[in-house]
């Protein structure tokens, strides 16, 4: 398929791949895109995902669970289709704020244990910020996150459970997601120092090469390699990729064996899998695994038009 063809292709998509594509690989006015953006919260995948909330301002049965039709995980597929702040979006982020901080400050579902999860608040802390919340109630968020950074650069959800030494990829991509939408949002509450955090995290993911052990230069596990979506909490190299192009990252030569591997995922007929499904409840299913995947072409497409790659 010619790259007019895969447009036309990822065009009769879901109204948030349509916006999506026609803001990232037609570069079309993004104020002249507004009433295609409504649209995402009055028709397909956004209306279904907002039709399932609860009278109670939850999805699923609480805020975590079940993955992953919970209320965070939903919020987070929400704010990946770039949804615009909805009633029932901002109903949903005030039950959070009023009942799952924790005693350190942090988004914390759980009333066990009482130091929250990085994953979690880096998670929160990007859809909450895309959507627009007051920076008062995310102030501890911030404070939380900003003291969970290790010596590495990175982080790593068991940090302030057990002692973790080396950064999670899983936990730098969440944390890195999280700083980029908050900044993106226009916050200014510890931002520069948010920004130097960004800019060690990222240092943290190149210098393993997106996906490759710092000392052996192995592939750290093969799930990395999987193109998925959605992602999940799960680090990938096209999540990582992904992440780099939004935040508008030059070309490094480190970030060279993952684009040439997303190349070579590359379908004959120029589109991308969707390879697996993470296991869990899901609302709906937007790709199916197997397939070819609008939410991978438009991805994968995007990221290496942008590091001129295709």
């Amino acid at each position: 398929m010619e790259r007019s063809e895969i447009i036309a292709w990822l065009l009769e998509g879901d109204v948030a791949i349509q916006y999506q594509t026609r803001r990232d690989l037609l570069k079309e006015d993004p104020d002249a895109l507004s009433p295609l953006k409504a649209r995402i919260a009055t028709e397909g995948w956004g209306r279904a995902f907002l039709d399932r909330q609860h009278p109670d301002g939850h999805w699923g049965r609480a805020f975590y669970q079940p993955k992953w039709t919970s209320t965070h995980y939903t919020m987070l597929d929400l704010r990946n289709l770039c949804i615009p702040a909805t009633p029932e979006i901002q109903k949903a982020l005030g039950i959070i704020i009023a009942t799952c901080k924790g005693p350190d400050g942090g988004i914390n579902p759980s009333k066990e244990i009482k130091q929250s999860d990085v994953c979690i608040n880096g998670m929160f802390l990007n859809y909450a910020s895309y959507f627009g919340i007051a920076e008062a109630d995310i102030v501890s968020v911030v404070d939380f996150l900003i003291s969970q950074q290790l010596p590495d650069g990175g982080f790593n959800c068991r940090l302030n459970r057990s002692g973790a030494r080396h950064s999670s990829m899983h936990s730098t991509i969440s944390t890195l997601e999280g700083i980029r939408s908050y900044a993106e949002a226009g916050y200014r509450y510890r931002k520069t120092e948010l920004l130097e955090i960004e800019r060690d995290a990222q240092a943290f993911l190149l210098e393993h090469r997106l996906y490759k052990s710092d000392h052996t230069g192995e592939t750290i596990h093969p799930g990395m390699m999987k193109l998925v979506y959605p992602p999940r909490w799960r680090y990938d190299i096209l999540r990582a990729l992904d992440y780099f192009y939004s935040a508008g990252f030059p070309y490094d030569e480190r970030l060279q064996d993952a684009l040439d591997l997303i190349k070579e995922k590359r379908l004959p007929d120029g589109r991308w899998k969707n390879q697996a499904h993470h296991p869990g409840e899901v609302h709906f299913e937007m790709d199916p695994a197997g397939f070819a995947s609008r939410w991978n072409t438009l991805r994968c497409t995007r990221i290496l038009e942008f590091y001129d790659q295709l």
